[in-house]
């Protein structure tokens, strides 16, 4: 019987006491101990292992749990040493997790506040037993756990619990802060960010800023915000992106992992799928897989061994960001994503302290965004004129789908708001030259997919075409049984009926022997029989060549 995948687990303790799989990522503890940080901010993108990874701290250096050393026996961790394992349920530790904050407005978003604090205040009532705190300093620790203290009782509510918890425990504070951007994010678009920076600013400084009962704090987020806008004063704040070489290897799964894991649920010969569509992240000098994902097709695979990947990583909340830079998109912009879709390249200068409300300001800001988030990869660093700059490019078949599906979902809205009539109007007249110009308009205006032509120009022109009020749109390409790409009708076999045939063009010279190959199609194939023998007697042809943003048209008459 094979492990189970843990699915939308990230609770550590969960996973190791119940069997699930688990990829140890315990050197995780030891870099941090090693490399002595005080005030820690990993910055990864979503759902890349950050919230397992503060569990298994909490786990490691939580005082109070007597199957700690069990908990860890066979991982990595118990086989660093003694220097490490003396570290083992030691700390008193303060976990805050901010991801639920999410709500439509700052009063509703101050009030989750307050109970996700509340929450770690009721994990350690346990010190109100205790004789070392006054009695002033319990009834401030009921009224915060009770979600009855004021606001400005929460701004200063982790430095207040851990100097209860030293002054009981004797020890200094591990402090665990996960998410600590989703607030703000969430903020940002729903119109009150600048109240929601104060309150993080305000709830960070206090309880990093010369804390003298802190050991060390873990922050994860998936943007660094600005020292400015956030970490105001916090001079020993140490940061590691996804560009920086410490800690490369502990948020993702590398190849080896994901090649084990593999093999050990016998999918191995799967392998080419998992790479082509979740590999591809560089963090410093470490290739990374999304490791969602890999559980997520693992796990498909698991029940089916010829399941097909999919983008699992689709659902994340900063798909937003993506349909923004979609519908804002200039025309050099659109040129841009169409290059990184036919798997280019993009070099970008490095703005690695933005704020969210930054990231419109200008295209820079957003391609950065976009690559902390995980939207885009590095492909290699360089720096010119004294400022460092990154070759980016999309990571792999998942993200592109991400992008195909927003686009497509932008181009169906937009398409939607507009007039074809005449478009209509020059096919029912035969006017070549002015279908010609239309579709060529329109190509300038849309995000192309050159990597799937055919694919891209045929559902193009359908979504034009599924405009029109007056006729019925049918598509055969996926069909592949011998039909025109698109017949376009009236509901009534007394009205007429359009073929369509598309070609797209290896290059612009070949654009018009293409449309000719088209038209010549239609005949040679003799499409307009099954309409004819519908009932149809008017029937037009046209044969659609495309190359880029340039479109070719030939008409003929039905014969």
């Amino acid at each position: 019987m094979k492990r189970p995948l843990p699915i939308g687990i990230d609770n550590f303790r969960e996973i190791i006491k119940n069997g699930y799989y688990y990829i140890d990522k315990t050197g995780f503890i030891k870099e941090l101990l090693d490399m002595k940080g005080k005030v820690n901010l990993f910055i990864r993108p979503r759902r890349f292992g950050k919230t397992l990874n503060l569990s298994m701290l909490q786990s490691f250096f939580e005082m109070g749990f007597e199957d700690t050393k069990e908990i860890f026996a066979n991982l990595n961790i118990s086989k660093a040493g003694e220097v490490y394992a003396r570290h083992m349920a030691q700390y008193p530790v303060i976990s805050l997790s901010l991801k639920s904050m999410k709500q439509t407005s700052y009063e509703l978003s101050l009030e989750q506040m307050k109970k996700a604090v509340a929450e770690e205040f009721r994990r350690h009532d346990r010190i109100l037993q205790r004789s070392e705190l006054t009695l002033a300093e319990k009834r401030r620790f009921e009224r915060i756990r009770d979600v009855q203290g004021e606001e400005a009782d929460y701004l200063d509510a982790l430095r207040f619990l851990s100097a209860c918890l030293k002054t009981c425990y004797g020890k200094k504070v591990i402090l665990l802060i996960d998410e600590y951007d989703v607030p703000l994010e969430n903020a940002y678009f729903a119109g009150f960010y600048g109240p929601m920076a104060g309150l993080i600013r305000s709830i960070l400084e206090s309880a990093l800023k010369t804390n003298e009962n802190l050991e060390f704090a873990v922050i994860t987020g998936c943007l660094r915000i600005s020292k400015e806008s956030i970490f105001t004063g916090l001079n020993h704040l140490n940061i590691i992106s996804v560009l920086d070489k410490q800690y490369s290897e502990h948020f993702g799964f590398t190849e080896k992992e994901v090649r084990n894991a593999m093999e050990y649920y016998g999918v191995q010969q799967r392998f080419s799928d998992m790479k082509q569509w979740y590999d591809g992240y560089l963090f410093g000098n470490t290739e990374v897989y999304n490791p969602w994902s890999v559980i997520k097709f693992l796990y498909d695979l698991a029940v089916d061994e010829h399941a097909f990947p999919k983008p699992y990583w689709a659902n994340t909340s900063s798909n937003d960001i993506v349909r923004n830079l979609v519908m804002q998109a200039d025309r050099e912009t659109k040129a841009q994503i169409e290059a990184l879709l036919a798997g280019e390249t993009l070099s970008i200068p490095v703005h690695e302290e933005i704020t969210y409300s930054d990231v419109y300001e200008n295209e820079e800001n957003l391609w950065n965004f976009l690559y902390f988030i995980g939207y885009l990869t590095k492909v290699e660093e360089y720096m010119q004129d004294h400022v460092i700059y990154l070759k980016v490019r999309i990571p792999n078949q998942e993200v592109k789908m991400i992008y195909k599906n927003t686009i497509l979902s932008w181009f169906r809205e937009e398409i939607g708001k507009k007039n074809f009539q005449d478009l209509y109007q020059a096919l029912e007249e035969g006017k070549e030259d002015r279908v010609q110009e239309i579709l060529s308009e329109q190509l300038l205006s849309v995000i192309s997919f050159y990597d799937s032509a055919e694919n891209f120009y045929h559902g193009f022109l359908a979504g034009i075409l599924s405009q029109s009020p007056k006729y019925l749109v049918k598509s055969n390409r996926e069909a592949g049984n011998g039909r025109s790409d698109l017949v376009m009708k009236t509901p009534s076999l007394r009205g007429r009926a359009f073929i369509l045939e598309i070609k797209v063009a290896k290059s612009m010279e070949y654009l018009e022997e293409a449309a000719e190959r088209a038209i010549n199609q239609i005949y040679e194939k003799r499409y307009m029989e099954e309409l004819k023998a519908e009932g149809y007697e008017k029937i037009d042809c046209y044969g659609v060549a495309f190359y880029r943003k340039d479109c070719e048209v030939r008409f003929g008459k039905g014969q």
